[in-house]
């Protein structure tokens, strides 16, 4: 008897979950994985944060925690310290108290509560991703019944944000448009806005009616500094914008499998707040029903902690700090071999990612013949370079280009 199942088509696989399995089964002993976004030491291991060690020890030992439900809108301290944490103790918004947060399953949950609530409650229609963007994007806002338009953002040639085309693609959006903003370290292509092109895409937002929903899933893993990589957030606030940041700690707290992520509302008033507060709780109720409690409390008690605040705040200049000079590196060593083309881009972008502006073939290349596992689009990630790999990879880049402009030549 068939399966009630048998007229279900194979989904695609989802490429860099599928790269990740690729990489674990390769036996080749140069291997080298630029494809996950997750951080790794110059050992090219993973790295738990000594003060999550601690914090985690700390609460093993702790009589009093237990394991009751968390409130629908999750952990108290952790909403707190993060919307404070992502737009600053002073911001009026909080001074005020119309900011609430709502804890989800990571980043991706935060923007999933925002999506339901902004086309169940709100009734939007259309929401407008950046050319390229982070892949999810597209799929959730679509599940969530969203039509998905897409404006100009990277500029092929030379490898900046396109602000004049993004501003005129946001200048046709209809009536009852999202836009979804990366609010630092742009992913794929690690390149932002500077502060002046900030301040013209808040003005075209605001002249449009457009709900900025900003996605930050890099506060202070990008530059080192939460203040610097928080700017974006706190001019939106300040400019009096109300709007939704979807925030993840998988990356500056290293709690990738936790899935600690909060929604932080920013309204004009805390009676507002408190009706979004409401809805976003009825939403939350029907998919997860109440959030997960450790990786928020390791968030909260850190956030909550002057001692180990400094000391969290020390691990992200760490890892910021190795991201850069693997940039730096790396741009050194194309350079220096005489890799064709101008590689300061490398230097120029920003966070964990890297468009490298190797196109689709190059990068099967980098991975059929050098066993060098990145993204088709060209995007590595830089926490995957280390002191034993770079020169391989390096040397890997130069071969591909070099082969690909000897090949463009001969057909000439």
């Amino acid at each position: 008897m068939a399966s009630v199942f048998s007229d279900i088509e194979m989904g695609p696989p989802i490429e860099v979950f599928k790269m990740v399995a690729e990489f674990n089964a390769d036996p080749h002993p140069e291997k080298v994985n630029l494809s996950v976004g997750a951080y790794r030491g110059n050992d090219g291991k993973p790295w738990v944060l000594p003060v999550v060690r601690t914090v985690e020890a700390q609460m093993a030992s702790d009589q009093t925690l237990n394991h009751e439900y968390l409130p629908v809108a999750g952990l108290p301290d952790f909403r707190t310290g993060a919307c404070k944490m992502i737009l600053g103790e002073e911001d009026p918004a909080i001074v005020q108290n119309r900011v609430a947060g709502v804890q989800a399953l990571g980043g991706t949950g935060a923007l999933k509560v925002a999506a339901d609530f902004l086309r169940q409650n709100m009734k939007y229609e259309y929401v407008y991703v950046s050319t390229p963007t982070w892949e999810n994007h597209k799929s959730l806002f679509t599940k969530a019944g969203f039509k998905v338009k897409e404006h100009r953002y990277w500029n092929a040639k030379t490898c900046s944000v396109d602000l004049e085309g993004m501003l005129e693609d946001l200048r046709t959006a209809p009536p009852k448009s999202v836009v979804i903003l990366h609010a630092v370290a742009h992913n794929p292509t690690g390149t932002d806005p500077t502060q002046e092109q900030w301040k013209q895409i808040a003005d075209v937002c605001e002249e449009k009616k457009l709900f900025v929903l900003m996605d930050c899933a890099y506060q202070g893993y990008t530059s080192g500094d939460l203040d610097k990589d928080a700017w974006s957030c706190r001019y939106f606030s300040q400019r009096g914008f109300e709007f939704f940041i979807a925030q993840s700690f998988s990356k500056n707290f290293g709690l990738y499998n936790e899935r600690v992520g909060n929604l932080c509302v920013v309204c004009k008033d805390s009676d507002s707040k408190s009706k979004v507060l409401s809805q976003m709780e009825l939403n939350v109720r029907v998919v997860w029903s109440n959030p997960s409690n450790h990786g928020a409390r390791i968030v909260a008690t850190v956030l909550n902690n002057p001692p180990l605040y400094a000391e969290w705040r020390e691990s992200i200049k760490t890892m910021a700090n190795r991201i850069l000079f693997m940039r730096e590196q790396l741009h050194q060593k194309l350079k220096a071999i005489g890799c064709p083309g101008n590689w300061d881009h490398i230097v120029q972008q920003q966070g964990m990612f890297s468009y490298t502006g190797l196109n689709e073939h190059q990068s099967e290349q980098m991975v059929k013949r050098f066993h060098i596992y990145m993204m088709k689009s060209g995007r590595i990630s830089m926490a995957g370079l280390n002191s034993q790999n770079l020169d391989y990879v390096a040397k890997a880049i130069n071969t591909v280009v070099t082969e690909s402009m000897g090949q463009a030549q001969s057909r000439i």
